[in-house]
């Protein structure tokens, strides 16, 4: 099956780590981390948020990349990074990314983003993350999460 643009993008950033990880695409919605559990059959604490926020007052986006389930501790990530953090919006998040919300993938973004990792994720062995698009996903383990994002594994619940 032919991936779609935005995949076929995730999938060739993939591949240029080395990494021989699959992007799948799904009939069905995988845009809200409740949606990807139940299109994949795992739970959603292993579902991976990519969220982007916006840091005040510096205007830089910042990425979580959370655990499904979590909830992301606004004051907790201000006292690691010495700014309020608020959630960016639409335009912001495809401006910065170049992916839509509900698609936003841990990688391949526009430009460079500063990355935290939920600590949780490290709890599993498999997780999976958006590819791109509102209905693709790939499985990763939390190693070549932190691997593709040079991401900060830090508590942000």
């Amino acid at each position: 099956m032919k991936l779609s643009k935005n995949a076929e993008k995730i999938q060739a950033a993939l591949a240029a780590f080395g990494l021989d990880l699959e992007v799948v695409e799904f009939p069905e919605s995988t845009r809200t981390a409740q949606e990807a559990a139940d299109a994949i059959g795992c739970s959603v604490e292993q579902i991976v948020k990519s969220l982007v926020f916006q840091r005040i007052p510096s205007r830089q986006p910042l990425m979580i990349a959370a655990s499904g389930g979590n909830r992301v501790n606004e004051k907790r990530i201000k006292e690691l990074l010495g700014e309020k953090i608020v959630r960016a919006d639409a335009e912001f998040v495809k401006e910065v990314t170049g992916y839509p919300i509900g698609g936003v993938p841990p990688l391949a973004h526009t430009q460079p983003i500063e990355t935290f990792i939920d600590e949780d994720l490290l709890k599993y062995e498999e997780i999976w993350a958006a590819a791109g698009t509102p209905n693709a996903v790939f499985r990763l383990s939390p190693q070549e999460l932190a691997l593709i994002t040079r991401g900060k594994v830090e508590k942000i619940t």
